[in-house]
This record gives structure tokens, sequence and C-alpha cells, in this order.
């Protein structure tokens, strides 16, 4: 759909809740209790979900006070990144004015990088006393002639955790900081519009200097509540170890957080790798360690999907989905390695599990953006880039060719087109994604919470809502007029784990789509294990498919009769679903195996942002790209024996 109704989801919610009386929610009832043990009491009413609501929201968000961010141009603020989460329109700093799709987001956090965090908008600021230092006057100074040399040294500190050292500001930084923290709780209304402090972690590790290659290690770090007045950054160290320790130092006094990967497509296999910083197996306290302030991990964001390739998931048709080929900052390619990707490494922690007995990637998912514009971008057809330049103009993210208007790929003329490297990156950006939480209500401890146990599902940018159960059910539990409190009540919800099963559990799934996106076509539970020779497997189950159909001999739905119209982006339907339901048992069980199952819904395809782009021009989509895609929702895992 081209554009989004806020009264569409309006009367969607309403008809939802009416229909809830019928047990045809997944969001169950709600009572009301004083917001009194929030840091921002309102002192209004909070209403509280037993069962748990659907909340939504963005926890990786970048403004101005980033250096990339504001080397790129940016100029929003974390103020104006509230702002748009509640649905006001902001300025695009390439121009004109952006506005988020849908009505308001449930909860956000602005996690500008914590390195160096404030210092490049000093350095250009006269008024600064870190703009006198000669750091900043080769990029700013009135006779500048380093700026490009002079930005890529600050990156590369990154990298080498070496500080350039008259910029350093250490005291600048930590006031920086707390501004940050407390903007974050200037715009927090627990029970309306959640905010967390947060920062990001920009760890990485040197594949290739000469192609400035380096393999992607970030983490966002989370504080529930109260944050300490300084941040632990990797110009201390890059070693997320040193980092976890900082973060259970920080909450033996008070300051919970969590730590949330992001990227790990883009790790070289070294994000969940099976040995630490020196090289060395993970000893059984580390892995424990990781497991504690790791609990979930970014599944997909604007740099691509980080839950399988097809390397790994051979005889799945949806694992090629956003693939972002590249290694941070480089056009230097990463490689598909199982520590890189959410399936593999699941299966790889069952492994550690029975052979050490922890599992280091007990993780459960959330979707994000990594927009730098303080807005993120979740609609294909109003997608607006990852940074200014590419979102001005789609001949800059390589979904239009350059020449006149109209001209068509196979007429364009790329040699010699020294902007065409960039774009083909940017062509790899997603127009991704979203967090999921099942919290009881919208607060900084409920929402906290749900993260901690791994209540959580991420998508690629719609608002749909997936729940997952497992565990002892009767056959009717879908159409119990309790059915949500018998889930919990009797079995565990996504993030949970159920031992010694010695038949199959029944696993409940649930899905409803989002109003103001495509309807859904099917609903799969995906089951991942290691052999007894240590390889990864999985399978693929289809368990409800649109139009009421069912799942042939080898699981999967038939085609429902969706179609995409790649001139104009229309869409025709097929059988497509608002809502998907199933009690299913997993029919190849053993109980000899441990395996990890999660939930993975699909919509009906639709047009890519990039062929939103070539529509709008009037000529074919860039063939060197996907024309259309299947937005998804992923729930968290549920552990098995």
């Amino acid at each position: 759909m081209s554009k989004r109704s806020f009264l569409t989801w309006s009367v969607f919610a309403a008809t939802l809740t009416l229909a809830g009386c019928q047990n045809s929610d997944p969001q169950g009832a709600t009572e009301s209790v004083s917001a009194s043990n929030t840091s921002q009491d309102s002192g209004s009413e909070v209403q509280v979900t037993p069962t748990k609501t659907a909340l939504f929201g963005d926890l990786h968000v970048h403004t101005s006070q980033s250096f990339d961010a504001f080397v790129f141009g940016v100029r929003r603020t974390p103020e104006d990144a509230y702002r748009y989460a509640q649905g006001e329109a902001i300025p695009q700093d390439a121009g004109g004015m952006i506005q988020l799709a849908g009505p308001p987001l449930d909860f956000y956090a602005v996690t500008d990088h914590g390195e160096y965090l404030g210092v490049v908008p000093a350095m250009a600021d006269p008024n600064s006393p870190i703009s006198k230092t000669a750091t900043a006057q080769a990029a700013f100074g009135e006779n500048a002639t380093e700026s490009d040399a002079t930005f890529s040294k600050i990156g590369l500190s990154f990298v080498t955790q070496s500080p350039l050292e008259d910029i350093y500001d250490r005291s600048f930084i930590a006031g920086n900081w707390r501004k940050t923290a407390d903007i974050a709780d200037q715009y927090y209304r627990p029970g309306e519009f959640t905010t967390f402090a947060a920062y990001e972690f920009t760890a990485m590790r040197v594949v290739d200097v000469a192609q400035t290659g380096a393999a992607n290690l970030h983490r966002n770090v989370i504080f529930e509540n109260t944050s300490p007045d300084d941040i632990f950054t990797t110009l201390m160290s890059g070693d997320p170890a040193e980092l976890w320790d900082w973060m259970e130092q920080q909450r033996a006094v008070g300051n919970d957080s969590l730590a949330i990967p992001h990227n790990s497509n883009a790790s070289n296999g070294l994000m969940f790798s099976a040995t630490d910083e020196n090289g060395e197996p993970l000893s059984k306290e580390l892995m424990e360690q990781r497991v504690r302030n790791e609990p979930i991990m970014e599944i997909t964001q604007i740099k691509g999907t980080s839950d399988t390739r097809p390397a790994f998931s051979p005889n799945d048709e949806w694992a090629e989905f956003e693939h972002y080929p590249y290694l941070i900052g480089s056009n230097m390619l990463n490689k598909d390695a199982e520590g890189s990707y959410a399936r593999p490494s699941l299966s790889k922690g069952i492994q550690l599990q029975q052979e050490q007995g922890a599992n280091p990637f007990e993780f459960g998912f959330i979707g994000a953006s990594d927009t730098h514009l303080a807005a993120g971008t979740y609609v294909e057809s109003t997608y607006w880039g990852k940074f200014p330049s590419e979102g001005r103009d789609p001949k800059l993210r390589n979904s239009v060719p350059n020449g006149p208007e109209g001209t068509e790929w196979e007429d364009a003329d790329t040699s010699g087109d020294e902007g065409l490297l960039i774009g083909r990156s940017a062509a790899s950006y997603s127009a991704s994604g979203l967090a999921g939480v099942w919290a009881e209500s919208n607060t900084r401890e409920a929402i906290f919470a749900a993260m901690k146990r791994r209540e959580t599902f991420g998508t690629s940018g719609p608002r749909m809502q997936v729940r997952f159960f497992a565990g002892d059910y009767q056959d009717d539990l879908l159409t119990s007029v309790d059915s949500l409190e018998t889930a919990y009540a009797e079995g565990v919800p996504m993030g949970g784990r159920l031992s010694e099963q010695s038949q199959a559990p029944s696993m409940m799934v649930w899905a409803v789509q989002d109003p103001l996106s495509a309807p859904l076509q099917r609903a799969q539970v995906i089951k991942v294990w290691r052999d007894a020779q240590g390889e990864h497997q999985e399978r693929v189950f289809d368990v409800a498919c649109s139009g009421d159909a069912q799942p042939d001999a080898n699981y999967r739905c038939p085609y429902n009769g969706a179609s995409v119209d790649l001139r104009s982006c229309d869409v025709q339907a097929g059988t497509g679903q608002a809502e998907l339901k199933a009690l299913w048992q997993d029919p190849e069980f053993n109980a000899s195996q441990s395996s990890a199952y999660f939930v993975r819904v699909l919509e009906n395809p639709t047009c890519r942002w990039s062929s939103w782009d070539a529509a709008r021009a009037g000529i074919k989509p860039n063939p060197e790209l996907p024309a259309i895609l299947q937005e998804r929702a992923w729930s968290s895992p549920i552990w098995v024996n």
C-alpha cells in the first residue's frame, strides 16, 4: 500500500478489541494501576494486561550526536527523534519533512555512538573549546584541507581503540551522555510512551587494513531506568567481555542494563564465535556472563537481515532476504560464516550447552532501524534511506539509473560513475525493522522485563503481532475463552525453555497482520539442532496457510494467488488473511534431541522500496536488486529438551 492511515489502524484496532470478547484478539484483558513505580510518575493510570500486550518500538536510532551522522550532514537532535516517534513531522536534512507512517510508536531509544559522543558537532562549533584543537581545525577550520582524512582518522580510532587525544575530552563526553539520558527522561510518559537512556558500543575488529575492512561487533546498551554518569566505550576497550564486566558493576549499584548485538551478518563470523577475544575457546563462566547481559539480538535492520543464508538453509525457499553483502564502512564482501547468523548460532549454542553446560547463544529476536536520521524508515513505499544524500535522490541509492528521466537500465551508461559503488551499497539497505515486545504495560520496567525474558519478536517493518507458546495443551486451546491464560499457565511463551519432554509438546502459533500492510500468507515453525557430527540442521514447517488451506506432505502451503504488478506496485491479495492460528506438534520430534523452535510469519508479496522508486519513475526495477519481497516477523525461540 502506498499510503498509511491512522484512521484505518484505529478502526482495525477497535475491531480486534471487540473481537477479543470472542477470543480473537491475541492481546488479552486489561486493568489499570497507578504509575507509581516509575522515574517519571505522571500520576496517570497505567493500563496493565496480565496476558501481555504487543508493543512496538525502535531501540537503534542515531542523531547528529553520532560521529558518522554529523559528518554525513545530519543535524537532527534526540528531541527530534522522540517527537518523530510520537507522530510529529520533522525535517529531513536533505530537504523536506518526514513523518512516521501509522500511529505513534510505543517505545524508542536514541543510541548514538558512545565513542566521541557529541564531539564532532562540538568540533564544528566555533564557540566550543574542542573546535580549537588541531584535529577540529583540520576538519572544520577556515583553511581546512584535511576534512576527509580527519574523518577517516576518527573512524579508524574506533577500530584500533586508540583515541585522538586532543578531541577525546572524557568530561565533555560524560556531560553529553547525561544530557542524552536526561532528554530520554523528559520524554518518558509511563503508560503512553516509553524511552530508554541508551548508547552504542561500537566495537570492530580489523579484517583487511588495505580495504578498511572491519568485522562488526557493535552492541546497543539499554538502561532500564537509572543510568550511570559516564559510559563504557570501545575507546576504553573493544572486548565485549569487558563491557559485560562494566555492565555487571553498574547493575550492582542499581543501574541495570542489557546489550543488544546487531549486524552479526557483517561480523565475518565473529559475533557469535565459540572463541573469545584472544581466540581461546569460551569458558563456561564467559558463556554464562554473555547470556546474562545479552538476552536478545537484532535479527533485521537497515543493513540487512541476520537470520540465515541459503548456505545454511538450502531447503528454505525464503532464506535469501534483504542481504547486506559488505563489511561495515567498506566495499569488502563479508563471508557467510556460522557465527554471523542466528540459526546456525542457535544450534551451536545447543551443542555448547550439551558439551560444556552453558549456552551463550540463547538469545531472543528483535528488529530495529539503525537510522542515522533520527527517524526510522519502516515502510517500503515511503523509504528515505539511512543518510540524507541517498535519501534525497533515488539515483544515489541505485534504484533509478543515471541519465535523463525515463532512462531504462539497459540504456544507462554507468562507466566511470564515481557514485556507483556507494549506490550499490545503499541499494542493499533495507526498509527495516521494528522491535515487538509482549509486556504487561507500556513502562520501562515492563518492557525491559520482557526483553530480559526474551518475550520479544522482530519484524521487517510492518506491525504484525506474533504469539508463540509451547506446552502440554488440550486440542481446544485455540477456541477456549481463556486460551491465553491457559497458554501461560500450562506452557511457556517465546523465549522460554521446556525440559524433559518425552513427547512432542503442543505449540500454539498465532499471528495478526498489520492493518496498514499486506495480508498474511503463511505462518511457519522453524526448528534447528545439531546432528551427531556437530553439523547444523534445520527444518521449516508451514503450520498455518491462508485461505484455510492445509500444508502438503512436504509441509508447504499451496500458492495462495497473491501477485504484484511491478508497473504500479498494485497487489492482488489472493487468499491472504488478517489472522493465522495453529496448534501444532512436531511430526519428527525426537525426545533425545535438543532443539530450538521459532515462528516466522510471511506476508503476501509486495514491492521492495527500490521497485517503488522505479514505478514512480515509470521504469522497470533495477535487475540487480530484488523486485519484490515478503515482509516478515520472527518470534523469539523456545528451547526444548
